[in-house]
């Protein structure tokens, strides 16, 4: 159970927009708050049923003055790819209800269903999720939706690489050069944009080898782009959680799943290095969560040893 001060938190505008949105003889008897999110308040909701019973909600609201601003294009993007999704086999949460303008909500706010299962962080069963992981993400990128979502958005540029403290300086230039390069051409797919352990839930049993996925989270960057990108992002996540070697393991696993890179070696590495990089401006925020979730090790410096060490091995692959 929550106590009341953190029920309390989700506020009353924002819970009667909810209400409206139940069935007729439903009512919110618990709120419940999740972690891990980055850029938004997440929020698990049980709902009272009419025969006596509960089913759950789950409420995104972004409190922060930053996020705000972008929360309408974000949380519009969210909608849409949730109702693509629907009837698709991609396990994703179902659209109840929208206020990315919070016209009528205190804040913008998505409202979906609950799915099972939970996201998995430590390396214990690592070997059996990784193929689970790359098999989903070839599944994602089939997708042919009707209406393309938008292009992809490149999130670093050569001058906005953050080198981290002691880091292989020849193997950090060389890989900036990398993306000083125009993108390589590329066959447009339908990505997720933030395809990471993170954003996937499973349902573990006792025995790890018997995981399997139950959902797929947290579809507000949804682009079309190529399918190296997400590949690339998930093999970066993989790389701090895990260590550099499954970060290099996890595009073959894609490859071994039925998924279809870049041709050429110097193509698939251009979009890996993007993204390790990309990723050295928000080391700290990426640890965060990660800490919070049980993974106390990951220390910001921690996490910066890592990634040096995975574009190193990058650039090392190449040559």
């Amino acid at each position: 159970m929550t106590n009341h001060d953190e029920a309390a938190a989700v506020r009353p505008l924002t819970l009667a927009w909810v209400s409206r949105h139940l069935e007729v003889g439903e009512r919110i008897v618990r709120t419940e708050a999740l972690h891990g999110g980055i850029t938004a308040e997440m929020w698990r909701l049980t709902i009272g049923t009419r025969d006596g019973g509960t089913r759950e909600l789950v409420l995104r609201s972004f409190v922060d003055p930053f996020s705000v601003g972008l929360a309408e294009d974000w949380l519009t993007r969210e909608a849409g790819a949730l109702a693509l999704l629907t009837g698709t086999g991609v396990p994703a949460p179902g659209l109840v209800a929208v206020d990315p303008t919070a016209a009528h909500c205190a804040y913008p706010s998505l409202l979906m269903t609950h799915l099972a299962g939970r996201t998995v962080l430590d390396d214990e069963g690592l070997e059996t999720r990784v193929p689970l992981l790359a098999r989903q993400l070839v599944a994602i990128h089939a997708l042919r939706p009707a209406e393309r979502p938008r292009e992809y958005v490149a999130l670093t540029t050569a001058d906005t690489v953050v080198v981290p403290k002691g880091a292989d300086a020849a193997a950090w230039a060389a890989a900036i050069d990398v993306i000083r390069r125009p993108a390589p051409p590329y066959e447009g797919r339908f990505l997720h944009r933030d395809f990471q352990p993170g954003n996937v839930l499973f349902d573990v049993p006792p025995r790890p080898a018997g995981a399997r996925i139950t959902g797929v989270v947290d579809w507000a960057a949804t682009s079309w782009g190529p399918a190296d990108l997400d590949v690339a992002h998930c093999s970066t996540n993989l790389a701090l959680l895990h260590g550099p070697a499954w970060g290099l393991r996890f595009a073959e696993a894609y490859e071994e799943a039925g998924g279809v890179l870049a041709a050429a070696a110097s193509e698939r590495l251009y979009w890996q290095v993007r993204d390790g990089l990309a990723c050295s401006e928000e080391v700290q925020q990426v640890a965060q969560p990660w800490r919070e979730a049980g993974r106390t090790e990951l220390t910001t410096r921690a996490v910066e040893e890592r990634l040096d060490a995975y574009v190193t091995a990058l650039m090392d692959a190449l040559g």
